[in-house]
Order: C-alpha cells, then structure tokens, then sequence
C-alpha cells in the first residue's frame, strides 16, 4: 500500500543542514555574512561561512534540491573565496522558482571563541535579506561545547541549521 507521502497533497517540508570548518591563519572570519574580528579565520574553498552553509544546506534539503556541494563544487574557480550570502541568495531563487517559501530558519554556531553574540543582528540581518524574508524568520543561538571536542579545543567552527519551507 502506499502512502501520500511526498506527493501534491503535502505542502510543508522540513531541512536540516551542518558544516564544519578548520581555523587558519591569514583568513577572515566570516559568519552569517558578518566580518568577525578573530585572530584566525576559517579555513575553506568559498568565504567558509559555516552558518550560511548549514543553512543552503537545510534549505536545498527541505526542497529535496541536494545540497551545496552539487550546486556551488569546490572543485569550480568561480567559488574560490565567493561570498557565501550570494550563494544564499541563489539557493533563494531556487526554491522561489520552485514555488517554496521559507517558513523560518533556526540555527546555531559551535564555537569555544570568539563570543558572537554581539554579531547576531547583524547576521540575522544578512541572511533574511539574502533570501528575501523578514529577520523575524531567522533565529541564531551561540554555544560552545565546554571545552570538549574540536570545536571546545578552539581548532574549528560548526554550524547547523533547520528550516520549514512550504508551497505557496
């Protein structure tokens, strides 16, 4: 028997997403599109904006469109060092092109240091203006894993998200 799951009659979708990135020398820190004054950035191919990439990711993944890394390769010149907020805004136009619309985004960073919470307008800010909704939508939650860990022993930065998109 099969059940109407996935077909016409549903019309909200859940994505979650996650990315992690190493710190290094001679990078900016960019989160949520934010410039974040700290010693070291994150290591990656675009801006490594491990907030904007959990959210592409929750995103694309409620839309069933894949994930970045089929829409943005690293292995494709023209991401090398990108802005990640434009390749948000074109996550963006996908799921408008394909009749979704984002409910809310809700996501949190990982990290021991540096202590973001005065960056979280500002990022919230970026992000909705990138998708085109309103910063109500966005939610951004900071915490650190108390030591424990990569991130706790201050070597990266990780970032999840989940999001509701419906129809409409």
């Amino acid at each position: 028997m099969l059940f109407p799951i996935g077909t016409e009659t549903m019309h909200i979708q859940v994505g979650t997403g996650y990315d992690v990135h190493r710190f290094a020398p001679d990078r900016r820190l960019i989160l949520g599109g934010v410039d974040i004054p700290h010693e070291q950035g994150l290591l990656g191919h675009s801006d490594a904006d491990v907030l904007t990439h959990a959210i592409m990711d929750a995103l694309l993944g409620a839309a069933g469109m894949g994930d970045i890394g089929q829409h943005f390769p690293d292995s494709d010149a023209a991401f090398k060092d990108a802005s990640s907020l434009r390749m948000l805004r074109e996550v963006g136009w996908l799921l408008v092109k394909s009749n979704w619309r984002i409910v809310n985004i809700d996501a949190t960073i990982i990290c021991q240091a540096p202590k973001l919470s005065p960056f979280r307008d500002d990022m919230k800010h970026n992000i909705a203006q990138a998708l085109g909704i309103l910063a109500t939508t966005v939610n951004i939650k900071f915490t650190t894993e108390e030591g424990l860990g990569f991130t706790g022993a201050g070597l990266g930065i990780a970032a999840q998200a989940v999001c509701l998109i419906k129809k409409g």
